[in-house]
């Protein structure tokens, strides 16, 4: 397995991580900011919604549903 990263350009701003999130979701992101929770980076697969994922200070991660609730249990792994 090569040891050389595969993922190019720069690190998104913050405004580009939030561009296209549900107004639901943003209100949840500033809430959950105040706890600690940081929003690290979002999958946009082809033809589906952005799924944001928010990462917590401890390490504990999870994604941000469309309607703002937060899902511990995403059916995908999150490389560290």
């Amino acid at each position: 397995m090569p040891d050389k990263e595969r993922r190019r350009g720069a690190e998104p701003t913050d405004a580009q991580l939030r561009a296209g999130l549900t107004p639901e979701q943003l209100a949840a992101l500033e809430t959950l900011e105040h706890f600690r929770w940081t929003l690290r980076f979002v999958r946009r697969p082809l033809f589906k919604e952005p799924v944001p994922v928010v990462v917590h200070s401890d390490g504990r991660y999870a994604l941000l549903e469309p309607d703002g609730s937060l899902n511990d249990k995403p059916d995908f792994d999150i490389r560290k």
